[in-house]
């Protein structure tokens, strides 16, 4: 069996750093790659030492090859047993390895740790890969000083010492060769090298027990966020840092910090060619800057127009005629026409050209029949002539074309109109054109593969507050009234409490009721007064039917006027032996305040992910601060949907919601790997909103409308992103795991590939944006209970999935749904865990430091505890240090993690949801429905019950991690605007607390704490807003 080895000839180093105190250096090399270290013999005092070592590993995945790296370090050995000198490193990118025969002496320089790192010299090194016929070792491979490939510990510290990871018994037994062969070498080593070596591959070896202990410990080392040695933190960085080649396509993973997802649901960065270009690239033609972040696939449009003065094929002197498009394997045809000479079709047609690899185009004319359809005539062009179109240019104008016979040697009768030209799907034709990928699709079904753009409703909340009514005369006067009001708009019913008691006729309940409806309005708004006569029995009062055009909209917290409206009440007659309802004009009337408000937003999302934040109404909206582009590229690997003909299929296709604006990709038939390339631009009024992205299988290609009721689209995954984690006018440029939750578990569905940027306007009017409020100011003026909204919310979506449904096509009911999170709020103990571990991860700060306190008092370190005792001593001594010395400190901390700020956008962890290992009887409970049907009448009112409360605590649960996580992204770069504006305030307020008088500073914030409720402002403060506006992992929750 064939395996693949990588080599690393280390031949020498030249003009090292002294690192010794004496103007010498003791050096050896390490090398690192794909978890398997190495290192070569320790030249003593030389500042320009000759190793000449070959070094080997084992490739597993040759295919990855390209996207992993290598990394070179030179270390200094110290003699007391403290951390070794770092002296330089060099990084190769697996793209630039090359074979065994084709590789080359090369000196590399050597490359700085950190910004304060003193290096200076180079390297000579020589790196390719060797196939290995015989499949063994790599420690066959050596030197003639006998130094073989002794592959030690991937988890120790390049500086020798002993960091410890979880790790296998495979591991460990590596790590006893390799001990073994560092001991076969010892003679050229020095006595205390060597008994450092052995004593930290003792501690590797001893706390390396099993696999499961190490998993366990670490998991309570996550829990519990131990400190750290810098060592430590810079292997658990490296790899999130790790940088892709960007010499050519391809993709790569891109691991997260610490222990991160597995890689089948990891993240990974793509390198496509872009707009014709690679990712980073500036592309110049007329198409880069309008459809500059999908890969260009041409397409051979046809534009049949019309024809005349066909010849008659029947017996009455007409003909049927029809077109019949032909390239390659693929046909189309237009629709025919009955009795005609002169059709006019004006149908486009477009042929992918990766598909059609034949350099002739057909266009045949012909008269439709019954048996068999009858010639006309025929058009043929060399598609070597086709010209090329790129838009904004104007359309290609349609010429007649003299038609043809079979043969094509002489002209027959008739002329077609035509426009062929050749572009790509960023000619506007291309949404309505019949396209090759979909020839398979009958022709009902066709409109459902195309790619369309909806644009949800505009939603209103409609505020009722019945006040009272007068002269109302019930049909038993000898009892006590019940009066009560129902009103109903559409589906939504609500019901005023029960008047207060009164013996007259005019009840009181002044109650505020809130509906949504949406533009444009098609329902009433009806009240009827009823009352109370018995259980389940009730006598209508009268009644009155309220179009919403006419009620005032409202914009600002002001109120609106009341009315008076006239009841109306139903009355029965007796009128030849018929009994027959008529309705008549009573006296009774009652007294509304009604309002469309239009300062609110209305959520039909949830709130952690919404992707719309302004009011309803229009003059409330503010200029938008920057443009959302979206490049649906691919998917790759989709799991089979559905059945056809005996074999798995998926008829794919993504949508895109943002805002008002849903985008639908056209349906790729019968791919597990489609590609659509098809950017999307959207506005973008608020930078803290997420957009989503969900990938479906389509089912109702065969049209129908027992097929649309009947049958669903099935859900493949979705992806959300939020925009405030992006850098401005950075091209991120991933594939996404498609993650779905199933009864029997977490399963991956394929992956999507997108390519995402975000260009700001105005750096200034980004930043002021995080210092206002998150929703519109009537949400604080009159804010509305969560019980409302969570009412509304669900009506919302409602009104939004009916009406995307009635669209052509139709984006039906259960893909709105899935996008909205209709069944978000449900109980799932899931869900519960991963709010609780979240809230954990949060507290491990604080028990963190807890727990370094607890050592400085026990003096655990006495360095570090007289050190505290003298900051305590200065800080006491001169109290106005305090604040600026935080802030400082905080913005050092700000600085300092810039370096290891996130480089990707968040994805969907199973880590963080809870699902990699959750109990099939809680997903049983996850998708049990509601109400539940798991056991009898009593325990379904119970079990219905917890889980509603248990939903709550959830919400609460989850509200509070979220705030946990804001506070811990302010110094993190998730969101790297609202960690600058963090870190400037934190050094301006450095300064500012340094140069005034701490007391005075102390007085005016007591006084602005105690200010008088006249001085205080309704609306949250800039601070507030700022830290409701920081991201949260809510997006990546699962």
């Amino acid at each position: 069996m064939s395996k693949q080895k990588l080599v690393v000839e280390v031949a020498d180093a030249s003009n090292l750093m002294p690192k010794d105190g004496q103007g010498s250096t003791s050096a050896f090399v390490e090398v690192d790659y794909d978890s398997q270290r190495s290192r070569t013999r320790t030249i003593e005092k030389d500042l320009n030492p000759h190793w000449n070592e070959k070094l080997v590993f084992s490739v597993t995945e040759p295919r990855n090859l390209p996207y992993q790296t290598v990394d070179i370090y030179v270390y200094n050995v110290r003699k007391d047993n403290r951390r070794n000198n770092f002296l330089g490193k060099v990084r190769i990118h697996g793209s630039s390895i090359v074979k065994q025969g084709e590789e080359s002496f090369q000196r590399f320089p050597l490359e700085k740790r950190s910004l304060f790192s003193l290096i200076k010299g180079d390297i000579g090194l020589k790196v390719y890969t060797v196939n290995d016929k015989d499949g063994g070792s790599g420690g066959g491979a050596g030197n003639g000083n006998g130094n073989g490939n002794s592959k030690i510990n991937s988890n120790s510290n390049p500086s020798g010492g002993g960091a410890k990871q979880s790790g296998g018994e495979g591991t460990v037994k590596e790590g006893k060769e390799g001990k073994e062969n560092n001991e076969g070498k010892g003679k050229k080593e020095s006595k205390e090298e060597k008994k450092i070596s052995d004593e930290n591959m003792k501690k590797d070896v001893a706390s390396k027990p099993s696999v499961v202990t190490n998993v366990m410990h670490q998991a309570a080392q996550a829990a519990q966020a131990p400190a750290k040695s810098v060592q430590e933190k810079k292997l658990e960085v490296r790899p999130a840092v790790m940088h892709m080649s960007s010499h050519g396509p391809g993709m790569g993973p891109v691991p997260g910090p610490g222990h991160g997802p597995p890689m089948e649901f990891a993240l990974k960065q793509t390198y496509p060619q872009l707009g014709g270009g690679g990712v980073g690239t500036t592309i110049r033609d007329k198409t880069g800057s309008t459809y500059d972040l999908v890969e260009h696939m041409q397409y051979l449009y046809v534009r049949v127009v019309k024809a005349k003065d066909l010849p008659a094929k029947d017996i009455g002197g007409s003909c049927d005629p029809f077109v019949e498009v032909k390239v390659g394997n693929y046909r189309g045809a237009t629709k025919h026409f009955e009795k005609t000479t002169n059709p006019v079709w004006n149908q486009i047609f477009a042929f992918s050209k990766e598909r059609t690899p034949t350099s002739m185009l057909e266009v045949v004319v012909k008269d439709k029949d019954f048996v068999k359809d009858d010639f006309i005539g025929r058009v043929t062009f060399d598609l070597l002539e086709v010209p090329i179109r790129v838009p904004p240019d104007s359309p290609l104008a349609p010429q007649w074309y003299r038609l043809e016979d079979k043969k094509g040697e002489g002209k027959v009768k008739g002329e077609l109109m035509l426009a062929v030209w050749l572009g790509t799907q960023a000619d506007e034709a291309f949404s309505e054109a019949w396209h090759s990928d979909a020839a398979a699709v009958h022709s009902d079904g066709l409109v459902n593969t195309r790619s369309k753009v909806y644009l949800s409703p505009k939603l209103w909340y409609v505020r009722v507050n019945v006040i009272e009514a007068q002269d109302l005369i019930p049909s038993d006067r000898t009892k006590f009234p019940d009066f009560h009001v129902k009103v109903q708009l559409g589906n939504q019913m609500l019901k005023t409490k029960p008047a207060v008691p009164s013996r007259n006729m005019s009840p009181f309940w002044n109650e505020e009721l809130l509906f949504v409806a949406a533009e444009p309005f098609e329902d009433l708004l009806i009240l009827t007064v009823e009352d109370r006569l018995g259980p389940n029995k009730e006598e209508i009062m009268g009644r009155v039917m309220i179009p919403l055009n006419i009620i005032d909209k409202r914009l600002d917290h002001k109120t609106v006027n009341p009315r008076w409206f006239s009841l109306e009440k139903p009355a029965v007659a007796a009128a030849e032996g018929e009994s027959k309802k008529k309705e008549m004009k009573f006296a009774s009337r009652i007294y509304l305040r009604l309002s469309l408000d239009g300062g609110y937003h209305v959520l039909d999302e949830s709130t952690h992910y919404s992707s719309d934040l302004r009011p309803t109404h229009k003059h409330l909206w503010k200029p938008y601060i920057g443009i959302l582009q979206v490049g649906i590229l691919s998917a790759q690997n989709l799991l089979p949907m559905k059945t056809k003909d005996g074999r798995g299929t998926t008829d794919a296709y993504c949508v895109a919601k943002y805002a008002q604006k849903w985008v639908r990709t056209r349906t790729l038939i019968d791919s597990s790997s489609p590609k659509w390339n098809e950017q999307y631009t959207w506005e973008v009024y608020d930078p803290c909103t997420v957009i989503t992205v969900g990938v479906f299988d389509n089912c109702h290609l065969q049209g129908g409308e027992k097929t649309a009721a009947t049958v669903k689209d099935a859900r493949i995954g979705k992806v959300r992103i939020r925009l405030s984690t992006l850098e401005s006018d950075r091209v991120y440029t991933h594939a996404y795991p498609l993650l779905v939750l199933h009864p029997s578990g977490v399963k991956k569905m394929g992956e999507l590939h997108l390519a995402v940027r975000f260009s700001c306007s105005s750096l200034m009017n980004m930043m002021q944006i995080y210092t206002q409020p998150l929703l519109p100011k009537m949400h604080y003026l009159h804010p509305l209970s969560v019980t409302q909204l969570e009412g509304l919310r669900y009506q919302a979506m409602q009104i939004v999935a009916m009406r995307l449904s009635r669209a052509e096509p139709p984006l039906r009911r259960e893909v709105v749904e899935y996008m909205l999170d209709v069944d978000s709020h449900m109980w799932s103990m899931r869900r519960s865990k991963a709010n609780f571990f979240r809230i954990m991860n949060v507290l491990a700060a604080l028990t963190a430091v807890g727990r370094w306190f607890n050592d400085i008092c026990l003096w655990k370190n006495p360095v570090t505890t007289v050190l505290v005792h003298i900051l305590f001593l200065i800080l006491i001594w001169y109290p106005e240090l305090i604040l600026p010395t935080v802030f400082l400190y905080m913005f050092l901390i700000g600085i300092w993690q810039y370096r290891f700020r996130p480089r990707y956008p968040p994805h969907m962890e199973t880590c963080l949801s809870q699902a990699e290992l959750v109990h099939p009887d809680e997903l049983d409970e996850e998708f049990d429905t509601f109400p539940t049907s798991k056991a009898s009448d009593i325990v379904r009112m119970r079990y219905d019950r917890l889980r509603s409360v248990a939903g709550r605590i959830q919400t609460v649960v989850g509200d509070m991690a979220t705030q946990g996580e804001r506070l811990q992204n302010l110094l993190s770069w998730r969101d790297p605007r609202a960690t600058t504006i963090f870190v400037i305030f934190c050094l301006i307020a450095a300064i500012v607390l340094y140069t005034t008088p701490f007391q005075v500073i102390a007085v005016v914030f007591v006084l602005y704490l105690l200010r008088h409720p006249r001085f205080r402002y309704r609306l949250p403060s800039a601070p507030l807003n700022f830290f409701r506006r920081l991201p949260a992992r809510t997006d990546s929750l699962l």
